[in-house]
């Protein structure tokens, strides 16, 4: 017995606004954010490298996210279907009521635009995590950019924000900034 086969779908086509969770930006550039498929890969692994301070990861991480995780990942295009924006995360095993958000990116093209938080918030809002009532990250303490995303999170969804330290310097090698733990919620997602 054959297993069928899907037929194939170029990026640039799953970016149209038939498929896209939601278009942001202006008219004359729209921003379309839509779960990522494995086609998406390489384009998120170019997107990150082009976002330091980020960490880079392995090409094939960003297939796994993008395959394996993708409906708590999210990718967010323009019209041409280049990424220019990229969330990662997940749904703790051992808290499933807890969003653990792992990479945010947002490409130059898209700066200013409040994408990171609309890539945040079409996560959220995806019938697979109605369960959800918290999210977690890990930022480091000089990350202005990230901190003030968060605590606008928290603000917009009414929920309290606490932090602390969750790696130290040295656990992380000692050539890499210490992490800490932030801690949205409890929220509620009909409230995004």
């Amino acid at each position: 017995m054959s297993t069928p086969t899907q037929p194939f779908t170029p990026s640039a086509d799953l970016a149209r606004p038939t498929v896209a969770d939601a278009v942001v930006g202006h008219a004359e550039t729209p921003l379309f954010i839509r779960k990522p498929n494995a086609d998406d890969g390489w384009g998120v692994y170019e997107l990150i490298k082009a976002c330091p301070p980020l960490d880079v990861n392995s090409a094939y991480a960003y297939l796994l996210l993008a395959t394996q995780f993708r409906d708590t990942c999210a990718v967010a295009t323009n019209e041409e279907g280049e990424i220019v924006g990229f969330v990662s995360g997940y749904v703790k095993d051992n808290a499933p009521d807890t969003y653990f958000l792992w990479q945010v990116a947002v490409g130059e093209k898209a700066r200013g635009t409040g994408l990171a938080r609309r890539l945040v918030e079409a996560i959220m809002s995806r019938p697979e995590l109605d369960d959800v009532h918290h999210l977690e990250t890990t930022i480091t303490p000089d990350n202005l950019a990230s901190w003030g995303l968060f605590r606008r999170l928290a603000a917009r969804w009414h929920a309290p924000l606490n932090s602390r330290e969750y790696f130290s310097t040295e656990q992380l090698g000692g050539e890499h900034d210490p992490e800490n733990l932030v801690r949205i919620g409890p929220f509620q997602t009909d409230r995004i």
